[in-house]
C-alpha cells in the first residue's frame, strides 16, 4: 500500500501544529475491563482521498479508517496471519469458491446491521471503474469483474459482480475466475471493509464523515490538514472494545515538529519518526520504544513510460541501483533504523529470498560507471528525484542524490513535494518525469501484493503502477501463480514473476523498513502493526 509519509504507498514512514487534546483518565472499569477514558493526539499526514477504504491506497488513509472500520479478518500482530474478524467463517474446498458467513453483534456506527449486503455493497462500488477507485484492482480476480470494469473508452455492461451471491443476512459467497489459495489473506486490507447503505446517497459526502463499523466512530467531519478526531464506538462487542473515550488524529507537515510535541506530551504517539531523532530516540524514550521489522520497502521509482529516454536502457537502471551504497544509507542515515533492502519482496513475508537482487543490489560503483556509460548515459547528465517533504524523506534522497554524482557523473537534484498526496497525483497524471521515491508496505501478507499492485498493466491506470512498466513475461507468470491451489507452489511461482522484476528493474529498492515509533508516558499498552498502523482500540492512559 502507498504510504502517505513514509511507506506504503508510505508516505513518510507517513502533517501545522495546534493545540493538543488534554489527556483526562477516568477509573471506570466496564464490559472491556481495566481502566478507561480519556483522550490522546497521535501524529499523522494529510489522507490523498476521502475516508473510504476501496478508495485508499496510502498510509495515512488506512491509519484513520483502521480505527473506523473492521474487515472479515484482521492480521496478528506478531506472526501477521489472518484472524477472523467480522466473519465467523471463510470456507472453501477449491479455492475459487468461497463461502463467508458474518458474526452477530457488528452494526455501523449509525445503527444499520453489518450483514452479508455490506460487504457486496462495497465491492461492487470498489470494482466498478466509473467510481475510479483506487483498490479496483483487488477485484480483478472475482468473476465478472471484466464486465465493471472493461477498461479504458468502454463503459460497464453490468452494476454488480457476477461472482458476489447474497445468500441471506449473514452469507455470501465469492466465486473468482480460477483457485486464488491467498484470497482469505487478502480479506483483511481496507479495500475489503463493508459500507453501510448510508455511503450510496452520497459517497463524496461519506468520505469527510464515514460511517464505519470499527472500534471507533468520527467525532465531527475531517477538518482537512487540521485534525481528524474520532470517539469510542460503545456498541462494539465488548471483547474488541476501545479503551480510550476518543483519539485526535493531528495533521502534521514536519515530523520534527511531531516529535518535539511527542517529547513535551502534547502528542502521546508518534509511530514516524524524523532522522533528527533517530541516534537518541532509544535512550530517551527506553522501552516506549518501538522497534521491530515492518512490511515496506523503500524505493527510487523510475518513470519508463514518461520518460523513456532518461530511464527506458534497463543498463542505466542497473547502473543508477549499483551506484547506490545501502549499507552506508541505512547506517548512516537511518542510524540502522532500516535495512538495505536485497529483494523487491519484504523479509517479513513468505517468498521473500535473502540476496535475490544479486548483482544489481550489490554496490559496485565501477561496474555502475561502465554501464552507465556503454549504455550512453541519462540525455544532459541530469537527474531529478522528487519526494514528499512531509515524511522525513529529504536526507536519504540528497544522500543517494550525492552518491549518483560522485560515482556516475550525474547532476541531480531533490526535488520537495510538500505533500505525498500532491507526488502521487501528479505522477498519477503522468505530469512528473523525474525519478521519485517510493515506498510499499503491505496490503495483505502475500508476495503476491508486492508485485501485482505495482508492477502490474491493469495497476497503470488503476493502481499503484506509477512507472507505467509492462512485461508480458511477468503477468503470464503472476497468472499461473493466482490459479496455483497449492500455496508453496504459488510462492514459487511469485517467486520467478519476482526474477523477471530484478532482470528488468522499473523500480530501485534500496532499504527496508523497521518499524520506529515512540510513546509518552501517558499512555501504555501501544502497538504499530507490520503495516505501520497504530492499534488504539488496545491503547490506555496510566
Amino acid at each position: 500500500m502507498r504510504g502517505a509519509t513514509s511507506a506504503k504507498w508510505v508516505a513518510g514512514a507517513v502533517i501545522v501544529a495546534m493545540a493538543a487534546t488534554a489527556c483526562s483518565t477516568s477509573s471506570d472499569s466496564k464490559s472491556t475491563g481495566g481502566k478507561t477514558g480519556g483522550n490522546i493526539t497521535v501524529v499523522l499526514g494529510e489522507p490523498q482521498h476521502g475516508l473510504v477504504g476501496q478508495n485508499t491506497a496510502e498510509s495515512e488513509g488506512a491509519e484513520v479508517l483502521n480505527a473506523l472500520f473492521t474487515g472479515l479478518v484482521q492480521y496478528d500482530n506478531k506472526t501477521n496471519e489472518p484472524k477472523l474478524a467480522v466473519a465467523e467463517s471463510i470456507e472453501t474446498t477449491d479455492s475459487k469458491v468461497w463461502t463467508i458467513k458474518i458474526k452477530d453483534g457488528y452494526t455501523f456506527h449509525n445503527g444499520e446491521k453489518v450483514d452479508a449486503q455490506s460487504f457486496v455493497r462495497a465491492w461492487n462500488w470498489g470494482a466498478n471503474q466509473d467510481n475510479a477507485a483506487e483498490s479496483l484492482p483487488f477485484f480483478d480476480k472475482i468473476e465478472g469483474s471484466e464486465e465493471l470494469a472493461p477498461g479504458k473508452d468502454k463503459k460497464p455492461t453490468v452494476k454488480e459482480l457476477k461472482g458476489l451471491k447474497v445468500l441471506d443476512e449473514k452469507t455470501f459467497t465469492v466465486t473468482l475466475k480460477a483457485p486464488f489459495s491467498q484470497f482469505k489473506t487478502m480479506l483483511g486490507y481496507n479495500a475489503f471493509y463493508p459500507l453501510p447503505k448510508a455511503f450510496e446517497a452520497d459517497p463524496k459526502k461519506f468520505g469527510e464523515a464515514p460511517i464505519g463499523n470499527g472500534a471507533f466512530q468520527m467525532d465531527g467531519a475531517w477538518e482537512h490538514n487540521k485534525q481528524i478526531k474520532v470517539k469510542r464506538f460503545d456498541a462494539y462487542p465488548a471483547e474488541g472494545r476501545a479503551k480510550l473515550e476518543g483519539v485526535t488524529f493531528k495533521i502534521y507537515d514536519n515530523l520534527d515538529t511531531a516529535y518535539n510535541d511527542l517529547r513535551a506530551d502534547n502528542l502521546q504517539i508518534v509511530d514516524k519518526l524524523p532522522v533528527s531523532a533517530l541516534a537518541s530516540v532509544a535512550q530517551e524514550f527506553g522501552d516506549r520504544y518501538l522497534y521491530k521489522p515492518e512490511s515496506g520497502v523503500g524505493y527510487i521509482g523510475l518513470p519508463l513510460a514518461t520518460n523513456p529516454e532518461s530511464f527506458g536502457k534497463v543498463e542505466i537502471r542497473k547502473a543508477i541501483s549499483m551506484a547506490i551504497d545501502r549499507e552506508a544509507i541505512t547506517k548512516t542515515i537511518f542510524n540502522g533504523t532500516r535495512k538495505p533492502a536485497d529483494d523487491f519482496i519484504s523479509p517479513i513475508i513468505p517468498g521473500y529470498r535473502k540476496g535475490a537482487l544479486g548483482e544489481v543490489g550489490t554496490y559496485n560503483p565501477t561496474k555502475a560507471k561502465e554501464l552507465y556509460t556503454q549504455a550512453g548515459g541519462i540525455p544532459g547528465g541530469k537527474l531529478e528525484i522528487g519526494y514528499n517533504a512531509d515524511g522525513g524523506h529529504k536526507e536519504w534522497i540528497e544522500a543517494v542524490g550525492n552518491q549518483l554524482k560522485a560515482n556516475l557523473g550525474l547532476e541531480v537534484t531533490a526535488k520537495p513535494f510538500t505533500k505525498f498526496g500532491d507526488m502521487l497525483t501528479d505522477l498519477g497524471d503522468k505530469k512528473y518525469k523525474g525519478a521519485f521515491r517510493m515506498a510499499w508496505s503491505m496490503d495483505y501478507p502475500a508476495a503476491e501484493n508486492y508485485l501485482r499492485p505495482i508492477f502490474s498493466k491493469v495497476a497503470i491506470d488503476n493502481g499503484s503502477n506509477y512507472g507505467g512498466y509492462v512485461s508480458e513475461e511477468f503477468e503470464g507468470l503472476m497468472n499461473e501463480a493466482d490459479k496455483t491451489a497449492d500455496a508453496d507452489a504459488a510462492i514459487k511461482l511469485y517467486q520467478k514473476a519476482d526474477d523477471v522484476i530484478i532482470k528488468d528493474l522499473p523500480y530501485i529498492p534500496v532499504f527496508t523498513y523497521m518499524s520506529s515509533s515512540a510513546y509518552s508516558k501517558s499512555v501504555k499498552n501501544v502497538e504499530i502493526d507490520a503495516q505501520g498502523r497504530m492499534d488504539l482500540a488496545k491503547v490506555e492512559l496510566n
